[in-house]
């Protein structure tokens, strides 16, 4: 396997919302248009996808027990503190829920986190010792 993640595809239960959340609340550049049962935004590197909870948890051939934490979170880099706290405003503006308002870390950079209309969480950090990842 190569090191690299291609798209994140999120299950999410109200399609039209999450599509709202991500290119009208976020600004996220919305991808080829395919219809109304998924959709795609464009990364730099990537692709993030919104499609419907219950079709994506057919297609991986498992069964949606609609449980809460999923143990993950999805990670955006910066390049300045400033710029962490620009983007959770913009996050709760859109309707996201701040579940980590930002402070300093204990590794040494700026961090906060919230959740998407869906629940999935997002943190927004940056980290001065890879400011690599804000170009990332």
């Amino acid at each position: 396997m190569e090191p690299r993640v291609s798209m994140i595809t999120l299950g999410v239960r109200d399609l039209a919302r999450a599509r709202r959340f991500y290119s009208e609340g976020l600004g996220l550049p919305l991808g080829p248009d395919v219809g109304d049962e998924v959709a795609f935004f464009a990364l730099h590197g990537a692709w993030l996808a919104v499609w419907g909870r219950e079709e994506l948890a057919k297609d991986a051939k498992i069964t949606d027990n609609g449980g809460g934490f999923a143990g993950i979170s999805i990670a955006h880099n910066v390049a300045s503190r400033e710029q962490v706290d620009a983007v959770m405003a913009q996050a709760a503006a859109a309707g996201a829920t701040i579940t980590r308002p930002a402070e300093d870390a204990f590794w040494g950079g700026y961090t906060g986190y919230f959740a998407d209309p869906e629940g999935y969480l997002w943190e927004i950090a940056w980290n001065p010792m890879m400011p690599e990842l804000a170009q990332i």
